[in-house]
Order: C-alpha cells, then sequence, then structure tokens
C-alpha cells in the first residue's frame, strides 16, 4: 500500500446538461479551475448509447481487452470517482458508475463517454498538499495513481 496525505480546498458543484459528456466536461472544467487532485461524485440520467468498461475479456491476458458495454436506453446514475494529474499535468477522471434501468444494473468505469440524459450533478472535492500524480505503469501500460 501507498499513501498520501491531503487536504479539502475548493469545493465545486456542478450540473451538467442534456449532451454533456464524462468524462470530458468535467475534466474540461477541471483544468479550467486548475484541480490537480480531487474526488467526485455523480448522481443523474445516462442516455442511450452512452458506452461503459466492464472489464477486461481476458483478466489473465498479458495485454487485457477492456470489455465495453452500450447502455440500451436512459439508465439512472450514481458514481464516484477521483481526478489527478498525468504525467503531462493534464487532470484525469477516473469515475465507476452504477447505471440501472428496468431491474438491470451496468456498473463499470466512464471512460468510453457517457452523455448525460437531462440533468447530471456533480460535486468536486479538490485535495490540496498532495504529490498524487497518474502515470503510465511500464508493466501494464495503465495510467495508475502514484501516491
Amino acid at each position: 500500500m501507498q499513501y498520501s496525505e491531503a487536504s479539502i480546498g475548493r469545493i465545486f458543484i456542478l450540473r451538467l446538461e442534456n449532451g454533456d459528456q464524462i468524462p470530458g466536461t468535467i475534466e474540461k472544467f477541471a483544468k479550467d479551475k486548475q484541480i490537480g487532485s480531487a474526488t467526485v461524485l455523480f448522481i443523474g440520467g445516462a442516455d442511450k448509447d452512452s458506452k461503459v468498461v466492464v472489464g477486461p475479456e481476458d483478466g489473465s491476458a498479458k495485454d487485457p481487452i477492456p470489455q465495453v458495454n452500450e447502455l440500451i436506453g436512459v439508465s439512472e446514475a450514481v458514481g464516484v470517482g477521483t481526478i489527478f494529474v498525468n504525467e503531462d499535468e493534464i487532470p484525469k477522471l477516473h469515475l465507476h458508475s452504477a447505471f440501472g434501468r428496468d431491474g438491470e444494473t451496468v456498473t463499470g468505469c466512464t471512460r468510453e463517454g457517457i452523455d448525460i440524459w437531462h440533468i447530471g450533478e456533480v460535486i468536486i472535492l479538490e485535495l490540496i498538499n498532495s504529490s498524487a500524480q497518474r502515470r503510465i505503469d511500464p508493466a501494464t501500460g495503465f495510467e495508475l495513481l502514484e501516491v
């Protein structure tokens, strides 16, 4: 385990609107506001055909291929994640969310693109005085959090 200590800085409340996309909208906001580290809470609606990464097709493969599901209809959504800058000092969102519709739930990473359906509410709690950063891990190729 690795760890880093931080303090809470600014708190932002965002109302995403119909057609806004996660992660792009949140990452652009973080860049514009110079947010280097944060925790993110999300609740709202996700439009049909939004894409969710639900895990690798083969978790034992040397280069796992992500499995991507498209939402088959408008879905209720709730998620939690983090923002940390990468090696290029660009804020990157890592948000996992659960999407529900008609008794079915899909849970996964939003990195392939979630389109907001009418409204998305996001709370960003900025973390300050931390050295945590996303860096490419040579063994996996993943952009992992280093603290």
